[in-house]
């Protein structure tokens, strides 16, 4: 454990070195023409006025272009020069063109289900819009004979994998933003290990920036020495690069192409309260069994085939869900999962949430970590609540990153004089990534609110409708507003100044966080 440490801080150190390096050669470049301030100024002023031309003419979401315009105009010396290197919203061309041709051969095996959406349009014309937008332009149909079970806890969710991980056959996928040696991740690697002797193929995608304080260097040969075959995701190299902004933050699991689960919970200890970081952890997660599970089991491949560079014939992964031990009768609604790529300019999940809240009619229910959101997202959430939905929003009362956090807070204000309800979890951290709206629709899965998520991050999720599941979460969402403290603008009353102008500067930053 020592030896593997020492590794893990080595490798910290070198990257922090080369990086601090980095920064203190662009220093003393700057040092070097002081005496050429006026032309430096100028120079500087020019790459400021560049960029956001860059910005304003690049296809991506006018509140992201704002968010990065603000700062660079309030610091026009370096303001250019830091979007260069963190301003990024996408991979290497290369890099970008591989994966859009991954997606495209995936787009082929995912066919459109007309018939489901014309049975939905008959129903619900209002859910039929909606599931008609995932599959037309996120690329992902809807589902009708699929079951699915929400779990209420990371520890919940941790039992039930446990126990269908035991009953593969062919393969098990994983894909997680962070795995953590610990007592969730042995357990788990225990019975991969297991099922790789027994002929099973058995592989996992991890992301570097996510496993960098969790995992060795190399920790991928060691799984590939136990006979698992492991792919790390977009690996940190010490160079300023805008590359570092795009991260796996899904988490997947596929077993044998019938039953996958998807959520917020990754797979280190705190999630299911093993070890306590930030008070008691409440996560959340769902399995679904069924034809809906191709659509998660094709996510993982392509993202498999961009790390490994081969191409697979993906029908040999497709399950015959005729051979599954139940049958229509067990099922009910509409199940349709769905992924978000930073490569595009689809930006599918936030547009599935703002469906979700403009087309309410009775209420929104939504818990997240963090409420970061833009001005499209405040407009639509104050909206409704003007016109009589019933919005009520459940975020952390414990903070994982203070900043963050601050800059959360500093959006309750307008929210809560527009008649949202804000409520903040006093156990400790919520990291559920839940909505539902009138019992009708719900989506759990890895999409925080926030400019990350929303546009920087593989990311993905699973929309319902008319499913008894959304009642499951509905009921998750109640019994957890017992132990919440709902937050009113008496609240606000007591606040320092100081503490409200460093929100706002914060606020400033929110593209990074």
């Amino acid at each position: 454990m020592k030896f593997v440490r020492k590794i893990l801080f080595h490798r910290i150190i070198f990257l922090f070195v080369s990086i601090l390096v980095q920064l203190l050669v662009l220093i003393a470049i700057i040092l070097k023409f002081n005496e050429y301030f006026v032309f430096f100024y100028g120079a500087s002023i020019l790459i400021s006025m560049v960029a956001v031309l860059g910005i304003i003419n690049n296809h991506i979401n006018p509140a992201y272009k704002i968010a990065w315009i603000i700062p660079i105009l309030l610091f026009p010396i370096l303001g250019g020069t830091f979007y260069i290197f963190f301003g990024g919203k996408k991979l290497g061309k290369g890099a970008r063109d591989k994966m859009i041709s991954i997606e495209n051969k995936t787009r082929k095996v995912l066919v459109s289900q007309e018939s489901v959406l014309e049975e939905i349009e008959s129903q619900n014309k209002v859910a039929a819009n909606q599931s008609r937008y995932l599959q037309d332009y996120g690329h992902f149909p809807p589902y009708r004979k699929t079951i699915s079970k929400y779990f209420p806890s990371g520890e919940l969710k941790f039992e039930k994998l446990k126990e269908e991980l035991r009953r593969a056959e062919h393969y098990i996928f994983l894909e997680y933003f962070i795995i953590e040696e610990g007592e969730m991740w042995n357990s788990i690697l225990d019975i991969l290990i297991e099922k790789a002797s027994e002929g099973v193929d058995v592989r996992v995608i991890y992301d570097d920036v996510g496993c960098l304080f969790t995992l060795p260097y190399g920790y991928d040969a060691k799984l590939e020495e136990l006979g698992i075959k492991c792919c790390v995701f977009n690996p940190l190299i010490p160079i300023l690069s805008p590359m570092i902004n795009n991260r796996d933050h899904r988490k997947i699991t596929i077993i044998d192409g019938h039953t996958g689960f998807t959520g917020g919970a990754n797979l280190a200890d705190e999630y299911i309260n093993k070890v306590e970081k930030h008070g008691h952890w409440k996560d959340s997660a769902i399995m679904i069994k069924g034809e809906a599970v191709w659509s998660m089991t094709v996510m993982f491949l392509s993202m498999w085939d961009y790390l490994r560079e081969i191409e697979e014939n993906l029908e040999e992964f497709k399950y015959d869900n005729n051979l599954l031990e139940y049958n229509s009768k067990n099922t009910d609604g509409y199940i349709q999962p769905f992924a978000d790529s930073p490569l595009d300019d689809e930006t599918v999940g936030e547009i599935v949430y703002l469906n979700l809240i403009n087309k309410a009619r009775k209420y929104v229910y939504i818990t997240t970590p963090y409420l970061i959101i833009n001005n499209e997202m405040v407009t639509a959430l104050s909206s409704a609540a003007k016109g009589g939905v019933d919005i009520r929003i459940i975020t952390p009362h414990c903070a994982d990153k203070w900043y963050v956090h601050a800059v959360t807070r500093s959006y309750y204000r307008i929210l809560i004089k527009s008649g949202v309800k804000i409520y903040e979890y006093l156990p400790g951290f919520i990291h559920s990534k839940n909505y539902i709206s009138d019992d009708d629709y719900g989506v759990v899965g890895t999409i925080n609110m926030d400019y990350r998520s929303l546009y920087l991050h593989f990311e993905c999720g699973v929309w319902m409708h008319n499913c008894s599941t959304i009642m499951e979460v509905k009921e998750d969402f109640l019994n957890t507003l017992k132990v919440c403290k709902e937050i009113t603008m008496e609240d606000f009353e007591d606040i320092k100044w100081y503490r409200s102008l460093g929100s706002s500067v914060l606020r400033l930053f929110s593209p990074l966080m």
